[in-house]
């Protein structure tokens, strides 16, 4: 009896070894197939050969990938949403034949103004590469607050900058506003979140000058109020859009539309100082024509002087000859001088 236990026994503590066995036979090829993946996501030449595996250009993969996480966040489809009914709205005031009101004229007239809606889509630019929300607040607040003084006591102010010496050169605020707003894109971003707040009061104050100086000084409030909104559209909608895709690759595009809007600064400054062309000398009075009646000539021809209503409305009879002065106060004779073709005798000198 004791013989046919002890092997039970011995069997029915085998079964748990070989379970035990098994199982630390798993554990360490599963803690060795970790392993493995492991140093194969971390080993740089496993990385290579998946993508080029999976696939074969990864980083417009990537780029398309961070384009679509960007259009799914609410602040791209809230911006968009803006962009949307603004463009619809000027669409619209074009469009549908109509009797533009104050409100619609303020905004068409901020559009109308193309070298400050240049600086102010620059400044949005620097609005979708600000790092930080306080920047893009500040830009505002700095675009707002030098606009608001202005169009609330415009004539004592403008009246204040005439008789300082920017009133000579005030026709130049509009360049430098441009040229500064360029000049905003092309500095680091340690710079930039002061210098943009700077560019962006400047370019108010530009704006608020046109506003002022356009609606005569009569301060329509919807008019005025419009033109401030669209020029907020303008400058905060674009670079809102912008902030979703914000990073490095942004920073080469951004000097380069810097360096456009400083080179559309000069030669709109150059402009102003050009000179206008003088105008063209008058046209000779044409020649008499012998073959048609009375040698060519008719009322009509500029060469003959003007004459006198009376006579055209046969109140008076005309003069034989326009060297009589004329009674009554009528046109005296012209002074047609020694040229042969007005009728003028020629000089007795050789």
């Amino acid at each position: 009896m004791k013989k046919q236990k002890q092997p039970k026994q011995k069997s029915g503590r085998g079964k748990p070894k070989n379970r035990r066995v098994v199982t630390d036979d798993a554990q360490v090829v599963a803690a060795h197939d970790d392993r493995a993946s492991s140093a194969g996501r971390s080993s740089p030449s496993t990385d290579k050969g998946t993508a080029l595996a999976g696939d074969t250009h990864p980083e417009s993969s990537a780029a398309s990938a961070r384009f679509r996480a960007g259009v799914r966040t609410p602040a791209f489809r809230w911006a968009f949403l803006a962009f949307i009914l603004g463009v619809s709205i000027v669409a619209a005031s074009l469009v549908i034949p109509h009797e533009f009101a104050f409100f619609e004229l303020g905004y068409l007239f901020t559009l109308s103004i193309y070298d400050l809606v240049l600086a102010m889509l620059g400044l949005s630019i620097a609005i979708g590469l600000a790092e930080r929300r306080s920047e893009v607040v500040s830009i505002l607040l700095a675009f707002i607050a030098s606009i608001a003084p202005m169009l609330l006591f415009f004539d004592p102010i403008f009246h204040a900058i005439l008789q300082s010496p920017l009133g000579h050169e005030l026709f130049l605020i509009a360049p430098v506003a441009v040229m500064l707003s360029g000049l905003v894109l092309w500095l680091p971003a340690s710079l930039r979140r002061f210098a943009a707040p700077v560019s962006a009061s400047i370019v108010g104050f530009s704006l608020s000058l046109f506003i002022g100086l356009d609606d005569f000084g009569i301060g329509i409030k919807e008019f005025a109020f419009s033109a401030v909104l669209g020029a907020v559209w303008i400058l905060a909608v674009p670079g809102l859009m912008l902030r979703p895709f914000r990073g490095a690759w942004l920073t080469i595009p951004a000097r380069i539309i810097g360096s456009w809007l400083m080179v559309i600064a000069v030669i709109v400054t150059v402009s102003l100082y050009v000179p206008f062309s003088p105008d063209a000398p008058p046209l000779a009075p044409p020649l008499a024509d012998p073959t048609e009646p009375d040698g060519g000539t008719s009322l009509d021809a500029p060469a003959l002087p003007p004459l006198d209503p009376a006579v055209e409305e046969g109140l008076m009879e005309a003069p034989e000859s326009f060297d009589d002065a004329q009674p009554d106060g009528g046109i005296p004779a012209p002074d047609l001088g020694g040229n042969p073709l007005l009728g003028g005798g020629r000089s007795g000198e050789p």
